[in-house]
């Protein structure tokens, strides 16, 4: 494991005497909006002292989409002093500090913020009594491609990907020459260079999130050609949204230093496997691991409930875990996709795995559906009050299945619920289905009903644009 120091600041003060001691030149205010993209603003450091990092920077909120109307659109940024790192790709001395975002009229917390949702999750979990602290630790697959090109317009639709690792380049001329080292289709996990062509794209990745403060632990080749993961450690909830936040940011920073451009669509490529962001959670109560027990793969009664939790609310969190109209062209049989909601020890197939782990610490939960569209905060938030939903109210998940799921008889796989089809299905049941979400003031309504609108204007979109494989089979109707 990389070792790493984050920035924190005990006051204001410390900060401001910080930014002048090491003479940074400006600092970056970072936030997410709805749909989890990292938005930002930059100080000079001139203008940065004590009555700003305490009263907040003033934005306009109604130019991030779902937030504010334009007559309401006031806004403050809060910086968080505790979550600050320096900026490794600005080319004068930078540092980034996460806010939260509050209404300027109250000082409180923006309901529709996703990081103070994750922050009223964590503070919730502890009124329970059910724990004081929400581990997650995410697993966030990625595409690097050399080049893509893309078009949507009334008279054309179309993209176009290339990769010198694709299969499909195995006779293309190259000045250099073809060196031909390539994985096949969902052959990519995981041999050795030459034909894992991104080793050195990866470490680099790894090494500057670790240089942010966030502890890193390994980085491999996925399944399909083009297909990378990097290993963060896990941590507590609002820290693993914010981590995810830099993993993103670098991932996509450093494959642009080096000439290429990466993806985290769940499925960018047809025939191949898709991305996912499984994400291990576990809830301690001090220093007492509540998942360990003498249960099914040493799981205690209340990590079989928070289980069952997930499993019944699956179908609302994939409007969060899943978010785009893409999400559901990775979720299908035959990729290793978890589609269906069960749970095993084992099995790669079941939507939740339980890890192996020789000691009570390790035991957790791996939830397998969700992928890295996801806006980290509210994800998590999501999943961790379905599993609470799931301990309160003793939710059982019934018996594990470690049969490889896809080769069950078809009548047994009719009666193992799945995950949502589409987009559109997704926030549908969340609609039927939130009400485990707002215990506690953690998802307010409104927040629900914005996010709602916001991606259902993505699955109209989606739904009302012709597809070339639609002129392929019915043009010549």
């Amino acid at each position: 494991m990389t070792s790493s120091t984050a920035l924190k600041f005990k006051s204001p003060a410390d900060f401001v005497k910080y930014l002048k001691d090491e003479e940074k030149q400006y600092v970056d205010f970072v936030f997410a909006d709805l749909r989890g993209k990292q938005q930002h603003t930059t100080q000079h450091v001139s203008t940065v002292d004590v009555d700003l990092l305490t009263d907040g920077i003033y934005f306009d909120g109604s130019s991030i989409a779902g937030w504010k109307a334009i007559n309401e659109s006031d806004m403050i940024l809060l910086p968080d002093l505790s979550r600050v790192c320096v900026d490794p790709f600005s080319a004068q001395p930078t540092v980034k500090v996460f806010c939260f975002v509050l209404e300027p009229s109250t000082r409180k917390h923006y309901e529709r913020c996703p990081r103070s949702v994750a922050k009223a999750a964590e503070d919730y979990l502890k009124t329970t009594g059910i724990g004081d602290t929400a581990f997650f630790g995410p697993e966030a697959e990625f595409f690097v491609f050399d080049s893509v090109k893309y078009k949507v317009s009334m008279n054309k639709v179309s993209y176009e990907i290339d990769s010198d690792e694709g299969p499909n380049n195995t006779d293309t001329h190259y000045e250099e020459g073809n060196l031909a080292h390539r994985p096949r289709v969902k052959g990519g996990y995981f041999p050795d260079s030459p034909m894992d062509s991104g080793v050195n794209l990866r470490a680099e990745m790894l090494s500057v999130i670790a240089s942010q403060g966030v502890e890193v632990e390994k980085h491999h080749h996925e399944v399909a050609p083009s297909q990378h993961e990097l290993g963060i450690k896990f941590d507590t909830l609002l820290n693993c949204g914010d981590n995810m936040q830099i993993y993103k940011h670098v991932v996509h920073n450093v494959a642009a230093a080096y000439g290429q451009t990466a993806t985290f669509m769940p499925k960018p490529i047809y025939g191949d496997n898709g991305s996912g962001m499984h994400v291990h959670q576990s809830i301690w109560k001090g220093s007492t691991p509540t998942f360990a027990g003498d249960g099914y793969a040493g799981l205690s009664e209340t990590a079989l409930f928070y289980i069952g939790g997930i499993i019944k609310h699956a179908k609302a969190l994939n409007a969060f875990t899943n978010p785009s109209t893409n999400s559901y062209k990775r979720l299908v049989p035959g990729y290793e996709a978890p589609v269906l909601l069960a749970y095993s020890s084992r099995n790669r197939s079941a939507s939740c795995r339980i890890p192996h782990s020789s000691s009570p610490k390790g035991k957790r939960v791996e939830v397998r559906f969700p992928d890295p569209t996801a806006n980290p905060y509210l994800a998590y938030a999501a999943m961790l009050m379905a599993g609470l939903d799931g301990i309160k109210n003793k939710i059982h998940p019934g018996d594990a299945m470690d049969k490889n799921l896809y080769e069950l008889p078809a009548d047994e796989l009719a009666k193992v619920p799945t995950v949502c089809g589409s987009l559109r299905e997704a926030l549908n049941a969340l609609k039927a289905n939130h009400d485990f979400l707002t215990v506690g003031g953690v998802f307010s309504k409104d927040l629900i009903d914005a996010y709602f609108d916001l991606k259902m204007e993505e699955v109209l979109a989606y739904e009302t644009m012709p597809h070339p494989i639609e002129y392929d089979m019915y043009y010549s109707s």
